[in-house]
């Protein structure tokens, strides 16, 4: 046997009989010349040819890599995940983070729409839904509304949510000892216990709009009962509450003069409605909307609660905000306080201020026309009352002609003879020509408008007070801080106030116009006084039918416009500036500000893959 064929048989390559066979030698010398052939391929291509087949090369691969990458995001779509924080920007620190005692500062408002919950809620399109409340029934004759709570609604320090927190929260605010603004929304009404989940509210007289009134944020009873009176304002559960609401307090931090500056929340994983997807909410406080954007544009926080349409121009990265313009049910207009000035009294005064106030140039020139003009005091176009009212259209020629068939003319007439037309200094210290000025017999048309800080509004002052000098209007502007307005508004210590008011999305202007509520703590503004609106308001509050209620409401409406107590500026858009990163903000139309924060728990910032 020769080597050829002893290295064959221990390799088992030759079977025996099989004298044709390859020895191991040949095999290995194919194998060889095989790969040197593969090897030689790329030699043999053109450079175009090597291209194409690496590129065939590549789809393949990446058609194999795709195939089930595409088949997961064919088959998932994107839902929210939990995680995540933002910080936003608010004006003013907070007092009174209680829902008895926030009314008077937005920033309280906003904190407690966080940290507690009522009975029921408007979601963003106007409607009333259920919160706390599982369900609501009301008795056939609209006196008597039974609430029935959710089972799985606990406060934050996991005391579980019943009846008695609602009888004590009606009972507080009912109690005047309290102090709490909202007790005038509760006179006359009793509350009984009909079990731990159920409560009856009784009414004397029918009234509309009262499940409004269940919107009203619940207290805790074992946080409050222990606690006088007298300290209910001063309790340090006014800064760290204890809610049943989507996010608790963690935590605020004060600077050296004891003022809080920052203010964090954390997510109530245990909340009724689902655990919230965000899990901090951190917001810092400022005096002032434009330190508040000069803290944006320095990135020291990621969202406004508030921008003025002004002021929108100041706000650098815009690409970082989701700019929402949400409705409000609300107005600015200029109320007469005919008993403060000697020439209101004449209607025809108010009705030829009236055609001498350009409403579109105050929306153009302050709002950048994000806003609609308002004619009557049930906000027409906004809320679900006909737009029938009178309107007073911009005709500054026919203001002219009103006063002039009433006997007022011009100071320059009167004083030709004497050629005294001098200019008079005008209280901001400029050159103010009063040889115009209208009169009358030994009245002079001088009237002096009082309005806030805002800078919107002062802005607005002034346009005003340039159209209506242009009639023949001697104007002043007095612009009064928070503190001092709130008093000349309680004493009615005004001519002329340019000022807001806000109705509910279901509106009862009663507390605006009866005549009731000329004093203080009515709001009142123009001191109004007509027998027939009162009867109208009266019956509308008890008018359970919502087309006959706006009916109603749209005769009321048109007494007011007609009467002229006041000249109905603009209904302005509420501009919320949250983070872009954030999603699943909804909603269009919001009964307060502090509503823009509806469906919170439903917001979120991360995401995850879900199959479908």
């Amino acid at each position: 046997m020769n080597d050829n064929n002893q290295l064959d048989d221990f390799f088992g390559l030759k079977n025996r009989g099989d004298s044709d066979s390859p020895g191991i030698r040949e095999t290995i010398t194919k194998k060889i010349q095989s790969k040197l052939k593969i090897q030689l391929i790329p030699k043999a291509l053109s450079r175009k040819e090597r291209y194409v087949i690496a590129a065939l090369v590549l789809v393949i691969l990446g058609s194999i890599v795709a195939m089930p990458l595409a088949t997961y995001f064919h088959f998932t779509e994107k839902a929210p995940d939990y995680d995540g924080k933002f910080t936003e920007g608010m004006i003013n620190e907070p007092r009174h983070i209680n829902p008895l005692l926030s009314q008077a500062n937005d920033t309280d408002k906003d904190l407690v729409s966080l940290i507690y919950s009522g009975l029921l809620e408007y979601n963003g399109e106007g409607k009333i839904i259920p919160d706390l409340a599982q369900s609501y029934e009301i008795s056939s004759d609209g006196l008597n509304y039974t609430v029935y709570l959710k089972e799985n609604a606990y406060w934050h320090d996991g005391e579980k949510v019943t009846a008695d927190d609602i009888i004590f929260t009606i009972q507080t605010t009912q109690n005047s000892d309290y102090g709490s603004p909202q007790r005038i929304n509760w006179q006359g009404v009793q509350i009984e216990k009909v079990n731990d989940l159920a409560v009856m509210f009784k009414l004397q007289i029918k009234y509309a709009q009262f499940l409004n009134n269940l919107t009203l944020k619940i207290l805790p009873k074992h946080v409050w009962q222990d606690i006088k009176p007298i300290n209910f304002a001063l309790s340090e559960f006014n800064l760290k509450p204890i809610g049943s609401g989507p996010y608790k307090f963690d935590r605020l931090k004060k600077d050296k003069d004891g003022r809080i500056r920052s203010y964090y929340l954390s997510a109530n994983k245990e909340f009724y409605g689902g655990r919230p997807f965000i899990n901090e909410i951190g917001i810092k406080f400022y005096i002032s909307e434009d330190e508040m954007i000069d803290a944006y544009n320095r990135s020291e926080i990621e969202g406004l609660s508030f921008v003025s349409p002004d002021n929108l121009k100041r706000v650098k990265f815009k690409q970082r905000l989701t700019l929402r313009e949400l409705q409000l049910p609300r107005y600015f207009a200029v109320f007469f306080n005919q008993n403060k000035n000697a020439v209101l009294p004449d209607k025809n005064i108010r009705l030829a201020l009236s055609h001498a106030t350009d409403k579109n140039a105050l929306l153009k020139n302050v709002l950048e026309d994000r806003g609609i003009a308002v004619h009557s005091p049930m906000v027409g176009g906004v809320l679900e009352i006909p737009d029938n009212a009178k309107k007073y259209d911009y005709n500054p020629e026919l203001a002219k002609t009103i006063l002039e068939t009433a006997g007022w003319i011009s100071s320059r007439a009167v004083n030709k003879a004497s050629g005294d037309v001098r200019p008079e200094s005008s209280n901001d210290g400029r050159s103010k020509d009063k040889s115009g000025i209208l009169s009358k017999k030994d009245q002079r048309l001088e009237i002096k408008i009082t309005t806030s800080t805002w800078s919107e509004l002062t802005k607005i002052a002034k346009i005003i007070e340039e159209q209506w000098e242009a009639l023949g209007a001697d104007v002043t502007i007095e612009v009064l801080p928070t503190p001092e307005l709130q008093q000349a508004i309680k004493d009615r210590n005004y001519e002329a106030l340019l000022f807001g008011a806000v109705l509910n999305i279901d509106p009862d202007p009663f507390s605006l116009w009866h005549s009731s509520q000329k004093k203080d703590p009515g709001l009142n503004l123009s001191l109004y006084d007509n027998k027939a609106a009162d009867t109208l308001l009266e019956d509308a509050r008890q008018t359970l039918n919502p087309l006959e209620r706006a009916k109603k409401y749209d005769d009321f409406q048109k007494l007011v416009t007609e009467d002229i107590p006041a000249v109905f500026l603009y209904n302005p858009l509420y501009i919320h500036g949250p983070a872009k990163k954030i999603k699943g903000s909804n909603g269009s139309l919001i009964s307060l500000p502090s509503d823009r924060f509806i469906n919170i728990e439903r917001w979120y910032i991360e995401t995850k893959r879900v199959w479908k």
